[in-house]
């Protein structure tokens, strides 16, 4: 028996999750648990927007009489109202109605007075990216800690501390890592000099491990693999439109996963035929020309499965409520999928190895070295250089003969 719509309310709610993907039956089963929802707020006399997150949920459930189980249901039984009452949420958030956060997001810890010291100093004297500093502030801690563990004082430190310290880091990661750790450290023991809790300089004793960048060649995948891959999307997959448009602009243009999440619907250029992205780690713009198998593809996706979220500028969004933009990992989760049905197996799967997949074969094509680097958003041709190594057609024409 289909339940009756009774308030205009209801009736734009319904029709927010039906344009967001849900059949009939679900949004019915939802409506239902949502009214239920809302006549233990009035008879509590409850605020119903005020209940309306995680834990007026859970009060519902926890007080809502279940007529075939003795005392509380089991784990899986409250599934469906919990989805129906986030769901009514989110319906509402959307619809531009006041509501609370579904989940109180935790307090940040408060830094130590020194490291919240250092923060300031990296902020105000280095313009630090946001990631690095995280990086710096975790060396920092965890030098903090191993000095606390040998019982010295930070005046007291010498460089037979900084060498252990250095020790114990290099036995359990790899020699970038340690050539990363040993740079923050560098900082972070420069700002104790500064800030007179060093007698002296260390910095320069912090001897890093030789690292070069370009020492083994960047994890390719056959081309035969990537279009493997790309032949394992279904478009009748709940996310087939969206995981192909994604695959198809890292195969296509070489983008990796921060661009992918970056994109934006006025970066879609329709009328000129341009895409436009920015390159987090350079900072770079790059314009590109929106190939049609492209542009049909975001086309699709945009049209026919993109989720109802009209306040969201981002291109691509999860497929559940509150249709959030998508993760890094969501995007690795996928490509192993599609990976995993097409058969291929590779000892790294991501988003990057498409990335030098596209560039190693637009070189192997020919393709420009600097024309490759603005594609990809390079600073300078010598990062891209590094893709020459895996170009073998290009190789084996410059292969001098082996003298008899």
């Amino acid at each position: 028996m289909r339940t009756r719509i009774r308030d205009d309310r209801e009736r734009a709610v319904v029709d927010y999750w039906r344009r967001g993907g849900l059949s009939a039956g679900t949004a019915q089963l939802y409506l239902g648990w949502t009214r239920r929802f809302r006549k233990h707020c009035q008879l509590r006399k409850l605020d119903e927007i005020e209940q309306s997150c995680s834990s007026g949920m859970r009060r519902f459930v926890g007080s809502y009489a279940w007529p075939r189980a003795k005392g509380r249901p089991g784990i899986h039984s409250a599934d469906t109202p919990r989805s129906a009452i986030h769901a009514w949420a989110c319906a509402l958030r959307a619809l531009g109605e006041p509501l609370p956060a579904w989940r109180k997001q935790p307090a940040t810890p408060a830094l130590p007075p020194l490291l919240s010291d250092y923060a300031r100093y990296r902020k105000a004297h280095n313009g630090t990216a946001e990631t690095t500093l995280r990086r710096d502030l975790d060396t920092a801690r965890r030098f903090l800690l191993h000095i606390r563990g040998r019982r010295r004082s930070l005046m007291r430190i010498g460089l037979r501390d900084i060498d252990m310290f250095v020790q114990a880091v290099a036995a359990h990661v790899s020699t970038s890592t340690v050539a990363d750790t040993c740079s923050s450290l560098r900082a972070f023991l420069r700002f104790l000099q500064m800030s007179g809790r060093l007698n002296s300089d260390l910095s320069s004793g912090v001897m890093a491990p030789r690292f070069r960048a370009s020492a083994r060649p960047p994890r390719t995948l056959p081309w035969c693999d990537v279009k493997g891959i790309l032949r394992a999307v279904r478009p009748s997959d709940h996310t087939g439109r969206r995981d192909f448009a994604m695959l198809l602009l890292l195969t296509t243009y070489g983008l990796g996963a921060a661009e992918i999440l970056a994109l934006r619907l006025e970066d879609l250029d329709w009328r000129a035929g341009v895409l436009r992205a920015r390159r987090p780690k350079t900072k770079a713009d790059i314009e590109l020309p929106l190939l049609p198998a492209v542009a049909r593809a975001l086309a699709a996706y945009l049209r026919w499965e993109r989720p109802p979220a009209d306040g969201i500028q981002k291109v691509f969004l999860s497929r559940q409520m509150p249709y959030a933009p998508i993760t890094g990992g969501a995007i690795r989760h996928r490509i192993r999928l599609y990976a995993k049905r097409a058969g291929v197996s590779a000892q790294v799967l991501g988003a990057h190895i498409f990335r030098h997949s596209h560039a190693s074969r637009q070189i192997d094509a020919g393709a420009n070295l600097k024309v490759v680097s603005e594609i990809l958003g390079h600073r300078s041709s010598s990062s891209t250089s590094v893709y020459v190594r895996v170009a073998l057609r290009r190789l084996r024409g410059v292969g001098l003969p082996v003298p008899r």
